[in-house]
């Protein structure tokens, strides 16, 4: 079954068809709310929260619309909720990012393809800012699109193709600079 008939029998009150959207869709959702978030459990509510959200607010969905983007929406503005929150401000937990093969424009693919720098990627995500590292998370390792990324993130298409190549940039910025002071310390 489509995502479109699953919610068409939603629609007309299927536990079955929820289930079974739910275990579809529940990994891309809670591994792209770890990676924003950097915290298991909080990704575990996060993701319920999201599916709850999906499943009381179902009519509201267009058949015309890509099912995926919107899900991913309605996690982001979730996940943004959350980071701005004093919970998430108080804790310092990181998170895991990567773990992976990532598909990667060839310009950047070294920064990963090497999966001995993840703690490096890592620390270089999170020096980026929020709204950079979103648009990395969504385009490289959820494979969207630029136009759907900026439905998610609630931008045109300009400022989302700028936060990605900004943020690439930099990290492309870190790791040269890193592979220069292995370099100087090796010699």
């Amino acid at each position: 079954m489509t995502d479109t008939e699953l919610i068409a029998d939603i629609k007309r009150d299927s536990r079955s068809a929820q289930e079974l959207l739910v275990r579809r869709h529940y990994k891309l959702v809670y591994t792209f709310l770890y990676r924003l978030t950097g915290d298991k459990e909080m990704a575990m509510d996060l993701t319920q929260e999201t599916f709850i959200k999906i499943l009381n607010n179902i009519s509201k969905y267009k058949p015309s619309s890509n099912f995926k983007s919107w899900l991913l929406t309605v996690a982001s503005n979730l996940a943004k909720d959350y980071l701005k929150s004093k919970a998430h401000k108080e804790s310092q937990n990181t998170y895991e990012l990567f773990e992976n093969d990532m598909r990667t424009e060839k310009s950047v693919s070294f920064i990963f393809e090497k999966n001995e720098k993840r703690k490096e990627i890592k620390m270089a995500l999170e020096g980026l800012p929020d709204f950079q590292r979103e648009a990395i998370l969504l385009k490289y390792y959820n494979d969207m699109k630029i136009s759907e990324i900026a439905l998610i993130t609630n931008a045109s298409v300009p400022p989302v193709k700028s936060r990605l190549r900004q943020g690439l940039d930099k990290l492309k910025s870190y790791f040269q600079r890193g592979e220069i002071d292995e370099r100087n310390s090796n010699g």
